[in-house]
């Protein structure tokens, strides 16, 4: 499970962030590939599928020890993640006349973000590529996997492979979760219309023309929001998502939006032990946040932290080097 979404600056200033959530290890460590260097797809079946030269560095968090993006930023302000998408995902077979065009699912992101500057480009580059059923030993066959691209202007796609065809959808919202597909869960914020950040004023009722009135009101702050989906089923995820991001009081900087990202991200963080996976052994295995990532399109620079290490640092993309976001300073105390 993932949730991903952006904030807007009052200027526009934007700002990507998302979560990483799986059962098993990823082993996921933050990887920079340069521009100019000669990339290769996964080889579909023994043969040698697109390759391509990288027109921009980009940096972000890799997975299962592969020199590939899980999600990240490049040095233009293209920004996106690959998101989890079981039950959905439908990839085209490979055939004698696609095989030079294509594309793992797990290639399909590093492809994006180190090729293009902005969504409008890789939306016109699709035709030029296939994402293909081509299995991952780690997996049962291939991962199913949907994306979430966002540039510096604030334009958001996602790509979806449903029915054997990419899918596109430009993307508002700015948010994504997991399955079902993307239109669906538009479809599903219709039933959430009533929900306001307002606390509703006092009410008095009255059943009968004799009968006392009786004045109603709220015990406390929140009540318009009475009936946000609270579970983290990818579609409740989602909702709240598109609440927080709707809602948070727009920041005036790009470290403000940094910092507000951050918050809405806590409140998607899960714990080991909040899901277990029904597996035929006898040790647990829980799906957890991994990790968690934030990407300012702006300043070109990529916020992360891990499970295990909960202090958020970042790397600045001209320069390639992680530093430690806000580290507390040493401070010598006198007794009076």
């Amino acid at each position: 499970m993932c949730t991903s979404f952006v904030i807007r600056t009052v200027d526009e200033h934007v700002v990507y962030g998302r979560t990483m959530e799986f059962a098993e290890d990823l082993g996921s460590v933050p990887i920079v590939i340069e521009a100019g260097k000669t990339l290769y797809a996964s080889p579909p079946l023994g043969k040698q599928g697109k390759s391509w030269t990288t027109k921009y560095k980009a940096i972000g968090m890799n997975g299962l020890k592969m020199p590939i993006l899980v999600d990240g930023i490049n040095e233009a302000g293209l920004a996106g993640g690959m998101l989890y998408f079981p039950e959905f995902a439908e990839y085209p077979a490979l055939t004698p006349e696609n095989t030079a065009r294509a594309l793992a699912p797990w290639d399909f992101l590093t492809w994006a973000l180190t090729g293009f500057d902005s969504v409008s480009d890789v939306k016109q580059a699709l035709d030029g590529i296939v994402v293909a059923d081509i299995p991952h030993p780690a997996f049962d066959g291939a991962p199913p996997l949907h994306y979430t691209l966002h540039d510096a202007s604030g334009a958001s796609l996602v790509v979806e492979p449903v029915g054997g065809e990419l899918r596109v959808h430009d993307n508002p919202l700015g948010v994504m979760t997991n399955s079902p597909p993307f239109d669906w869960h538009c479809t599903n914020l219709h039933n959430y219309l009533n929900l306001s950040r307002v606390t509703p004023s006092s009410r008095t009722l009255s059943l009968s023309r004799d009968a006392k009135h009786v004045k109603l009101k709220a015990y406390g702050q929140g009540y318009g929001m009475l009936g946000l989906p609270g579970d983290i089923t990818p579609a409740s995820r989602f909702v709240r998502a598109v609440g927080y991001a709707t809602y948070a009081e727009n920041p005036h900087s790009g470290a403000d939006a940094i910092r507000l990202a951050e918050h809405i991200i806590n409140t998607f963080d899960i714990p080991k032990g909040w899901i277990k996976e029904e597996v035929d052994h006898d040790q647990p295995v829980y799906e957890y946040t991994q990790w968690t990532t934030i990407a300012d399109l702006e300043a070109r620079k990529y916020y992360f932290r891990t499970y295990d290490d909960t202090v958020m640092r970042v790397i600045d993309l001209a320069t390639s080097k992680v530093s430690t976001v806000a580290s507390p300073t040493h401070v010598e105390l006198t007794t009076v």
